[in-house]
């Protein structure tokens, strides 16, 4: 990471994790007043089963391919992938192969 004061930039999200093998492997990487950023890494087969946040959320896959599901639709996603859940939708996710995401929770848009 770096930090001028007033932007937190990370020039390689891919470098921040290391995906486990046969785990998956969470961090926060940001959390200020309007988000929270946290990668997650995945080994083959490894899942976030159904669940739901209580604030907007923003998935982006930096490498890799997921399933993730949303409500009853499951999709594919990869790092061409960007999609934008309302707050308390339920999903779920998947890893294909050993992927690594972004996940942004947008705080006070509730």
């Amino acid at each position: 990471m770096k930090s001028d004061g007033q932007a937190t930039k990370y020039l390689d999200l891919a470098a921040e994790m290391t995906i486990p093998d046969n785990g998956t492997l969470s961090r926060v990487l940001h959390s200020d007043e309007h988000v929270r950023l946290v990668v997650f890494a995945f080994d083959t087969g490894q899942e976030l089963t159904d669940h739901a946040a209580g604030v907007p959320a923003i998935v982006q896959v930096v490498s890799g391919r997921l399933a993730l599901t949303l409500e009853e639709e499951t999709v594919e996603i990869d790092s061409r992938s960007w999609i934008h859940m309302p707050a308390r939708l339920p999903h779920a996710v998947r890893a294909l192969e050993p992927s690594i995401m972004v996940l942004s929770l947008l705080k006070g848009s509730r």
